[in-house]
């Protein structure tokens, strides 16, 4: 990915976007949507995303950066889902602009929760995703109504991530209120995280679409190894798990699961990153991970 730098020539807004709502209502969707590439993982899913993530998107209007942040938790307290939420408050606190992504089915008490966390005084967006999905549109205007109810929204959109409906409309309520000024990254630019990150993330990704309910909850992924041999990328990653019946669930039987995960996650990275890559996976049981502050500072997780 390129590196941060100002272009010679500025689109006339440029600013910081949160996208934020309850787990699952579609956010990382949305923002791979946005910036014309996959820089956030998804799954069906909670919790698929864990860490804040910038994507950035550059048109003749503005340059938009936006900040893909983990569906807020109202249930579980370990300190992982602590450190999730605090990415969520922080981003909304310091973005020019809040976009909270809500479901066109119906809001939740986990959506009124988000929605109180919107700072006063700081524009904010309401993105109603999947209104391709609703049989009844009236119900798009009772989802707005409610939403009105519990916070000011400069606009409401109804989108949808998955078809791109409404995209040109959305970016247009997005770039109003954005302040005017020089773009902070060249135009070429999707994301600030590094290749290394990214592979950790599509390699968790796989692990949360090919197992179970309960592992994906129960597991992370640390990049041993990422090393550049000519065009080639090689990668070692370990795979860890709370608990042993974890492993031999997602290893599979012969190994089967682990080569899938494996295959998948190479594919992903070799399209996003341009070129072959090597990769190696091992499993660890590494009970309590989740609770632990050294251990989720080791995994990048303030």
């Amino acid at each position: 990915m390129s590196e941060g730098s100002t272009p010679a020539i500025a689109p006339k807004r440029t600013g910081t976007i949160a996208i934020t709502g309850r787990p699952n209502v579609g956010k990382s969707t949305l923002l791979n949507r946005l910036v014309g590439a996959k820089v956030s993982i998804t799954s069906r899913k909670a919790q698929t995303t864990r860490h804040r993530i910038l994507g950035v998107r550059t048109d003749e209007n503005a340059q938009y950066v936006f900040m893909d942040t983990p569906g807020f938790q109202t249930r579980h307290r370990n300190l992982l889902n602590r450190a999730m939420n605090r990415a969520v408050t922080d981003a909304l606190a310091s973005a020019d602009v809040a976009l909270l992504v809500v479901d066109a089915a119906g809001l939740k008490p986990e959506d009124e929760a988000v929605i109180a966390l919107l700072p006063k005084g700081h524009p904010a967006v309401l993105a109603i995703n999947k209104s391709d999905q609703v049989k009844n549109q009236n119900n798009l205007l009772v989802v707005a109504d409610r939403a009105r109810q519990i916070a000011e929204f400069a606009a409401i959109v109804p989108v949808s991530a998955k078809t791109g409906k409404n995209e040109d409309g959305l970016l247009s309520a997005l770039a109003e209120h954005l302040p005017e000024g020089v773009p902070m990254y060249e135009e070429d630019m999707l994301t600030d995280r590094p290749e290394r990150f990214l592979a950790a993330e599509m390699i968790r990704e796989k692990v949360f679409r090919l197992s179970g309910e309960e592992i994906p909850y129960g597991c992370e992924v640390m990049i041993d190894k990422f090393e550049m041999d000519g065009k080639l990328r090689r990668i070692c990653a370990t795979i860890l798990v709370d608990r042993p019946g974890h492993k031999s669930i997602l290893v599979g039987s012969g190994g089967e699961k682990m080569k899938r995960i494996g295959t998948e996650a190479r594919q992903d990275m070799e399209n996003l990153f341009g070129g072959k890559v090597f990769l190696e996976l091992w499993v660890k049981v590494k009970g309590g991970w989740a609770d632990s502050a050294a251990m989720l500072r080791s995994l990048g997780y303030q």
